[in-house]
C-alpha cells in the first residue's frame, strides 16, 4: 500500500505541476478531498483576524494555492501523502467558476441545468468537463475579472453546487477513496469557456433590500441604483455588475451608468473602478461601454 500511495503522491503532482502550466493555482489535497496540509495554527490559539497565509506558514487550504512550479513542489513535499490536487476557483488568468453536477440525491442535476438553460435562454457551452467518482460531473467557467461569485449548494437546483471565489474543485487525475477524477472524453484541451451572462446572473447573490433612492434617479433604474447602495464591503464590485448588466438588458444602460457610478462611489468603490466594472457589464451583454 506504501508504494501505490507514493504512486498516487507523485502522480497528483504531475498532474498538478500541469494544471499550473494552464495558469490554474492548485493545493494538495487528501483522499478525502480536502487540503492535505493541516492549518499552522490549530494547536495555539487563533488569529485575532482570520490568516491566509499571511503568517508565512503552510496549511491555509486555498489561500496557499500557487502556479509556481516550485512552490507547488514546495506544498506537496510538506503532504507526502497528498493523491489529488485542488484547483482555486475565482483567480486569473481565468477567474474559474466551478457547476458541480451531483448525482447523490437522486436527481438529475445535468437535467435541470439543461432546463435552467430553456428559461433563461442561455446555452450550455463546450468547456472543459471533469468526471467524478460518483457518476457526477464538474463544468468548468470563466468569468470576468471583476466579478465575485459566490460558492452555494443546491441554489441553482437540486444537485447543483457552485464553486467560485474561495472555493475549489478536485483536479482531474486526482485520487479519493472511492476512485478517481478523470476528464470526460474530448475536453481535456479545450480552455475553461466564458460563462453565458444569464447563467453568471444566476450565480450572483439576489437582490435584497434597499435603501432609499437619490431622487434624480427615476424610473426603471431606481430599484438598481438602491441595490448598488445596498452593497457591503467585497459584494460591491458583484452588485455593480449585476445592476448594469440588467440595465444594458432593459435599454436604460448608457443614461443609468453615471447614476450607477455614483452609488458605486457611496459605498467606497473609486471611480476607475466603477467604471471598469460597468464597461465590463456592457460588454458581456453585448453593448458598447
Amino acid at each position: 500500500m506504501a508504494t501505490t500511495d507514493r504512486q498516487a503522491a507523485a502522480l497528483a503532482l504531475a498532474h498538478a505541476l500541469s494544471a499550473a502550466e494552464r495558469g490554474l493555482a492548485v493545493i494538495p489535497l487528501s483522499r478525502t478531498k480536502l487540503p492535505a496540509l493541516r492549518s499552522p495554527h490549530r494547536d495555539g490559539p487563533a488569529p485575532a483576524t482570520p490568516c491566509h497565509g499571511e503568517c508565512g506558514r503552510l496549511g491555509h487550504g486555498v489561500h496557499d494555492a500557487s502556479t509556481d512550479p516550485a512552490r507547488i513542489r514546495e506544498l506537496f513535499a510538506a503532504a507526502p501523502r497528498a493523491t489529488g490536487y485542488g484547483i482555486a476557483c475565482g483567480l486569473p488568468p481565468h477567474h474559474l467558476i466551478g457547476i458541480d453536477l451531483d448525482t447523490k440525491t437522486g436527481t438529475d442535476a445535468f437535467a435541470a441545468l439543461r432546463e435552467l438553460a430553456r428559461r433563461h435562454l442561455f446555452t450550455i457551452p463546450a468547456t472543459v468537463i471533469v468526471l467524478t467518482p460518483s457518476g457526477g460531473r464538474h463544468l468548468w467557467l470563466s468569468g470576468p475579472p471583476d466579478v465575485v461569485v459566490p460558492n452555494s449548494a443546491g441554489r441553482l437546483a437540486p444537485g447543483i453546487d457552485v464553486r467560485g471565489a474561495g472555493g475549489y474543485l478536485v483536479g482531474p487525475g486526482s485520487r479519493t477513496d472511492h476512485g478517481p477524477y478523470t476528464t470526460a472524453p474530448g475536453t481535456a484541451r479545450l480552455a475553461p469557456a466564458p460563462c453565458p451572462p444569464a447563467l453568471l446572473r444566476l450565480l450572483l447573490p439576489p437582490p435584497r433590500a434597499h435603501r432609499p433612492t437619490p431622487p434624480s434617479v427615476g424610473g426603471r433604474g431606481q430599484g438598481l441604483v438602491q441595490f448598488v447602495l445596498a452593497a457591503h464591503e467585497g459584494q460591491r464590485n458583484t452588485r455593480l455588475f449585476w445592476a448594469a448588466c440588467r440595465a444594458y438588458e432593459d435599454g436604460i444602460g448608457p443614461a443609468l451608468v453615471d447614476p450607477l457610478v455614483g452609488a458605486a462611489l457611496s459605498t467606497g468603490l473609486s471611480e476607475r473602478e466603477a467604471r471598469a466594472t460597468v464597461a465590463s457589464a456592457a460588454r458581456v451583454t453585448g453593448h458598447q461601454p
